[in-house]
């Protein structure tokens, strides 16, 4: 470790003292833990599935509140408040029935008025989800909601799986800061800026949890690091330049994800619209495209950004139930040259291609402050130059990232567990006729997402996704139109307290935050 971050961190470990009272590790005789989370992760809005709780990029599970459903480890579909559900013939109504024996907190039933309540409140508030496709929810009976949509949406489950239940007779504006649920936890304090505390709910429906008591510490990874040296807490989440460590009485555990690093590459010729540069001259060749995407090597990126801390992407949904395998891409630099050949773009005596006149020359944008996407970027930048592409990289901010990356290459991070991820970023936008945030549009791949979202069966509509990715014929891997270039996944990393058992965790999705404690009811010291 360098000398500044060692005084650096020596430092924070003495600033520790502002940590509030209480906080200090007491462990299995308890049975609490205290997990350290990065500042981003406390909720703005509160705890509240309408602003955000359990949802957005960092999805998880709401912990207070319950679900009508969950998904596993290997991102099926169980039940949780739902004892079934099924999906009417034309695909528009959703029915659900939900356990009798439920209650929140405050000792009141939990019915089917209250899911209605919920989804119905999330349509009209959310400011995170999409909901959109729900044209209202009802509650038939105490124990039976239908979901009404305005078009079928056959993975209308994973949406299911992060709406966390709130009491209609308990709901306001103030709701996310003293939030009523019928979850595996209570939310018994929350000191903005520090800390929130759970303690464990004595009147939950499932299996009585392990951990009794879960204090989240609101830190930057510095302050984590030193709060873990100083012995003041369980589990402290941490860095890819901090994993060479070893913390007294601390286990470094890897958690696998599909917390996604990859670049946009715009598949269409320059134009301006209001303004914003649409395409780019270089990268609207497919061949281009195909040659940047063999010509990066991974396994080297993993190595020496990641420190070994990562698996390689070959798309944003790696590993996940709808991921097509057809996207894996072996690093053949000497092939990616060849295609630079066959597009015209020859090396000139600097070693750069040219072709017409003009130098194959690209930047590469990361957000300001991000030092992993930074750090791909020159790396990218690096791998590319030995094909005879000039790259510059630069940090932005994303007030101008969006319209920026409508022209030139972007570090993205994504990785859902939905298959919306891939309609997200590639299916087009019917104003626009372009996908959302490059430039491209295949209406083939269009097509199976569209089918794949009517489809009356989920697991079925698995294959569909798939197809979008690559159906023989055309797709967004390295044999069709390979619009975007995924780098890795990155591990989500955390120093564990000796005698603490972690539960084994399912892929994180991106967001460094809420999923180690997805689980935590059965983590339990040993």
């Amino acid at each position: 470790m360098k000398i500044k971050k060692v005084i650096s961190l020596l430092c924070t470990a003495a600033m520790l003292l502002a940590v509030p009272a209480g906080n200090v590790y007491a462990g299995a005789e308890d049975q609490s833990v205290v997990v350290t989370m990065p500042t981003t992760s406390e909720p703005e809005s509160g705890f509240d599935p309408a602003y955000g709780w359990g949802a957005g990029e960092h999805v998880h599970e709401p912990l207070i509140q319950s679900t009508l459903v969950r998904t596993t480890k290997d991102l099926g579909i169980e039940n949780d408040l739902a004892t079934e559900y099924s999906c009417s013939d034309d695909c528009l109504t959703w029915t659900v029935k939900i356990r009798d024996d439920v209650k929140f907190t405050d000792g009141e039933p939990l019915t089917a008025s209250d899911v209605a309540f919920t989804f119905n409140t999330c349509r009209d508030e959310s400011s995170v989800n999409d909901f959109t496709m729900l044209k209202e929810a009802v509650a038939v009976d105490d124990t039976t909601v239908e979901f009404h949509m305005n078009e079928p949406y056959s993975i209308w489950p994973y949406t299911m799986a992060i709406v966390g239940i709130v009491p209609e007779h308990a709901y306001d504006e103030n709701y996310g800061q003293n939030p009523i649920g019928s979850g595996r936890y209570i939310m018994k304090q929350w000191d903005k800026g520090q800390q929130v505390i759970f303690e464990a709910n004595p009147d939950y429906y499932g299996e009585e949890p392990k951990i009794k008591k879960l204090t989240v510490l609101f830190m930057e990874e510095d302050a984590a690091m030193a709060a873990a040296m100083s012995g003041q807490i369980d589990v402290a989440h941490t860095a890819a330049s901090y994993s060479d460590q070893e913390i007294d009485g601390y286990e470094l555990l890897s958690v696998a994800t599909v917390d996604n690093r990859g670049f946009n590459l715009p598949c269409t010729e320059p134009e301006e619209k209001d303004g914003i540069t649409y395409g780019n001259s270089l990268t609207s060749d497919v061949k281009v495209r195909r040659a940047i995407n063999l010509a990066i090597d991974r396994e080297e990126m993993i190595k020496n950004v990641l420190n070994g801390y990562g698996t390689v992407a070959y798309s944003v949904c790696d590993k996940m139930p709808w991921y097509n395998e057809e996207a894996v891409t072996e690093y053949d630099l000497d092939a990616a040259k060849a295609l630079m050949e066959e597009a015209g773009w020859i090396e000139g005596d600097d070693g750069i291609r040219e072709k017409d006149g003009e130098k194959a020359e690209l930047t590469i944008m990361f957000s300001n402050g991000d030092s992993v996407r930074q750090a791909l970027a020159e790396d990218s930048a690096n791998q590319l130059r030995e094909l005879g592409i000039d790259v510059t990289t630069s940090g932005v901010g994303w007030d101008t990232a969006y319209d920026q990356a409508q022209s030139e290459p972007l570090i993205w991070g994504w990785g859902a567990h939905s298959p919306m991820e891939l309609y997200n970023i590639y299916h087009t936008i019917k104003d626009t006729g372009s996908a959302e945030y490059s430039p491209y549009a295949n209406e083939t791949v269009d097509k199976y997402m569209d089918e794949a979202l009517a489809s009356s069966n989920l697991e079925e509509s698995y294959d569909l996704w798939k197809k979008a990715q690559w159906d023989g014929t055309t797709g967004i891997t390295q044999e069709g139109d390979i619009p975007w270039i995924w780098l890795c996944n990155i591990d989500h990393l955390y120093f564990v307290r000796d005698g603490l058992k972690v539960a084994d965790q399912k892929l994180h999705p991106h967001g460094h935050g809420w999923s180690i404690v997805n689980n935590v009811d059965q983590w339990e010291w040993e």
